[in-house]
């Protein structure tokens, strides 16, 4: 048997200190928004992002209102922004679907 490195804690260190009851959970199943709720959250959010943004812009070539270039730019990198990151999210998620459907079971 070979001796501990020094200075690596052993496993002693990880065991917790002081109070150690356990911590009641409830049922995991019902804690908070289910997977389908926040997808649907996520996809409103970045639709109504979209829609301020195109408003904005038809309100900017119209002059109906005035509306600062800046603040219509950042309006436009917010809603790419969003955009992209749903894009992503979808992809990650599909990869992941892939994965559990090549797993030998």
């Amino acid at each position: 048997m070979t001796a501990p490195i020094s200075g690596v804690p052993g496993p002693e260190a990880l065991r917790p200190q002081g109070d150690t009851r356990a911590i009641p959970l409830g049922d995991p199943f019902q804690q908070g928004p289910s997977f389908s709720e926040t997808l649907a959250d996520v996809l409103g959010d970045v639709s109504r992002v979209q829609d301020k943004t195109r408003s904005a812009i038809e309100d900017f070539i119209r002059g109906d209102r005035e509306v600062p270039l800046h603040e219509l730019m950042a309006a436009s990198e917010e809603a790419s922004l969003s955009l992209e990151l749903l894009v992503e999210m979808r992809n990650k998620l599909t990869e992941a679907y892939r994965a559990l459907m090549n797993m030998q079971t």
